[in-house]
């Protein structure tokens, strides 16, 4: 691993991985992330506590952060226009499943208020991005409406998960235990996001409903 995160193929094997992980949520592509940004941290700290370098390239934070957030929107771009060309098919299979349908609804009425937070929460949650993505193209979600916050949602995790491996790194040293915490890190936002999605939403009271209750007061 230290051979991959000190070369510049390590870009490119984030990059994979975070594009493809939308359609195989199994894939280790935070743990990537963290681990090259660790690198980054170890290295930034060789070259200025004992002027050498680490015998290969330094990761960039800013290039991990630009590379991670770019796979993620072009994922779920592919995501979107694969579920908007779906068809019968798909839409059968998303009405057998209560947690794509739940989540369909829900971004549905997210983005026709103007607001995307559930794509960027969805974003820190297992497979929650693959959900919000395949939701939107199924229900023919307008591109401008949903893409703009799949940049904004990339970029968060992006830069929330190499802010980890970093401030990881920096703080408790390149060591495996230093990745784990910053792994376990990552983990637990990812079960607060997933508490948040799957959290029903609050449906608003009808007005006729609304005045007729008052008025039996």
């Amino acid at each position: 691993m230290a051979a991959l995160t000190s070369s510049p193929w390590i870009y490119v094997v984030v990059a994979a991985s975070v594009l493809l992980d939308v359609f195989l949520p199994l894939l280790p592509s935070g743990v990537l992330v963290i681990t090259a940004a660790t690198a980054a941290a170890a290295g930034s700290t060789t070259v200025n506590g004992a002027g050498e370098g680490t015998g290969g390239e330094v990761p960039s934070l800013v290039v991990l952060i630009l590379c991670a957030a770019t796979a993620s929107v072009l994922g779920d771009l592919v995501a979107y226009r694969l579920a908007w060309r779906g068809g019968d098919r798909l839409d059968r299979a998303i009405a057998r499943s209560r947690r794509l349908t739940s989540a369909q609804e829900r971004l549905g009425a997210a983005l026709s208020r103007g607001g995307g937070a559930l794509v960027i929460i969805a974003r820190f949650a297992p497979a929650g991005r693959s959900v919000v993505s395949l939701g939107a193209g199924a229900a023919h979600r307008r591109k401008r409406d949903f893409l703009p916050w799949s940049a904004l949602a990339g970029l968060a995790w992006a830069g929330y998960s190499v802010g980890l491996g970093y401030f990881g790194g920096r703080w408790l040293g390149s060591t495996w235990f230093g990745t784990a915490v910053s792994v376990l890190a990552l983990f637990v936002a990812g079960a607060l996001a997933a508490f948040l999605v799957k959290r029903p939403a609050t449906r608003p009271v009808p007005p006729g409903r609304r005045a007729a209750s008052s008025s039996l007061r």
